[in-house]
């Protein structure tokens, strides 16, 4: 049950984590001039994401550092997740 608690826990911290990176995209966009929809910001966050990293390469030739944070943290968070349910229900 410990273990159940500890990936959840890790999943939520992700989650949380990849709330701030794609407010500090959306923040870094803004000022580059890119209107942003705060309202909509959870379901337009991948356009978002991918839109700075084309910026960003398009700028310096190399993705920015807060997409990949973007991509680490959602990916982490499903993964975390996933553990935690699997051993929730005891399936692994």
């Amino acid at each position: 049950m410990a273990l159940v608690v500890f990936y959840a826990i890790l999943a939520m911290a992700c989650v949380i984590w990849n709330v701030v990176t794609s407010i500090a995209i959306c923040e870094n966009l803004r000022r580059r001039g890119i209107r942003i929809h705060y309202v909509l910001l959870r379901m337009l966050a991948p356009f978002y994401a991918h839109r700075y990293r084309k910026i960003t390469q398009e700028e310096t030739g190399r993705t920015g550092p807060l997409y990949y944070h973007w991509i680490v943290s959602i990916n982490s968070a499903l993964v975390f997740g996933v553990l935690a349910i699997l051993l929730k229900l005891e399936v692994i």
